[in-house]
């Protein structure tokens, strides 16, 4: 059966905007076929560059770091919440799953649309996003959920290390600065969102697809 493919991922290039306290990204040209027969860029920037996944040793020391993860998390059958209604700043809360609250469980794999990624460039895209609440983080835990994506670019801008601490450290995996959710037309696709095999650490970019019917 064919199946087409959505692309939810955020362009990397040079000078592309990030959260002030990260990494510059840093687009380099190294080798020009030109000059050496070939081209050869060298890349620098945050491991939470763009569309990112963050694994739980973003935020706790003892947690799992992106080598650890256990793929099935951020590859495979996955839900999507539709919540464009949401204004800059408006907080997402628990009510907003109501509906999809008997599908929710373990080993979900939840999105939510909020089409804030459109901000992207502008500076309010990194601080005047709808936000998750802590309440619904907790919750979300609680029902051992495997993965929670967002078009945001950080579950909450003022909550920053609760919101983050609760997910991560039921080992939920995070899957930040998704884009063109409105694109994939079905609440239930197939969702990846791999990272790179990055010993040690806390997190890395991922391509972000969504196969559909």
């Amino acid at each position: 059966m064919n199946r087409k493919l959505i692309d939810l991922s955020m362009d990397i290039y040079h000078g592309a905007p990030t959260f002030a306290l990260d990494p510059k990204c840093a687009v380099i040209v190294h080798h020009t076929v030109d000059s050496m027969g070939y081209n050869m860029t060298q890349l620098s920037m945050s491991t939470h560059q763009g569309t990112h996944l963050d694994a739980p040793f973003h935020f706790l020391d003892e947690g799992k770091t992106v080598d650890e993860l256990d793929l099935h998390r951020c590859i495979g059958e996955a839900m999507l919440v539709d919540l464009t209604h949401k204004k800059a700043g408006e907080p997402i809360i628990i009510s907003d799953f109501g509906a999809y609250k008997d599908r929710i469980g373990e080993g979900t794999r939840l999105i939510f649309r909020t089409d804030w990624y459109k901000q992207y460039p502008h500076k309010h895209y990194f601080t005047d996003f709808p936000y998750m609440t802590l309440e619904l983080a907790q919750w979300l835990a609680d029902r051992k959920i495997a993965m929670i994506g967002m078009d945001i670019p950080t579950p909450n801008p003022t909550d920053f290390d609760p919101v983050h601490k609760i997910l991560l450290g039921a080992e939920i995996v995070i899957v930040e600065a998704l884009a063109n959710l409105g694109d994939i037309g079905q609440e239930q696709f197939f969702f990846m969102a791999a990272p790179l095999k990055i010993l040690g650490r806390d997190g890395s970019p991922v391509r972000a697809i969504a196969m559909v019917e």
